[in-house]
């Protein structure tokens, strides 16, 4: 499930990019629009602009944009950042491996076997699936 952290990062991009033509945009119009809480908000924006994906500018006209084209921000990069791995359990996360302490051969387990393939499914959609293609809908 994703996280209201990674829900409202989302808002977000979509807002931006939905006013690419404006130079800027204000965090507060983003919160307003969304019902987001405006220092949650910046909290999140502040983080998508440490992964290069946003650019801001302060003073007058100030705010927040896009600094990647639609197309070149993967869901899968957004929701790794904000909520972490995408895998439902550790043990067949790609970047977040641990094994789990139940399990007593990974080889053998079933579960690994079927959530791996949840994995590999679920990435096949996220990463091939972009902000450009919410901002279609």
């Amino acid at each position: 499930m994703l996280s209201k952290k990674t829900k409202y990062a989302l808002h977000a991009l979509t807002y931006l990019g939905k006013h690419r033509d404006e130079k800027t945009v204000l965090i507060h119009d983003i919160a307003e629009e969304h019902g987001i809480s405006q220092k949650f908000l910046e909290n999140i924006l502040l983080e998508l602009k440490k992964a290069g994906i946003l650019g801001s500018k302060k003073g007058k006209g100030g705010g927040y944009y896009l600094i990647k084209e639609p197309k070149d921000i993967p869901l899968s990069k957004v929701i790794r950042l904000l909520d972490g791995p995408i895998a439902l359990l550790p043990c067949v996360s790609l970047n977040y491996y641990e094994p789990c302490a139940e399990c007593k051969d990974e080889v053998t387990c079933g579960i690994n076997k079927v959530m791996i393939q949840v994995r590999d499914e679920t990435l096949k959609i996220l990463e091939n699936k972009t902000l450009e293609d919410i901002l279609k809908t």
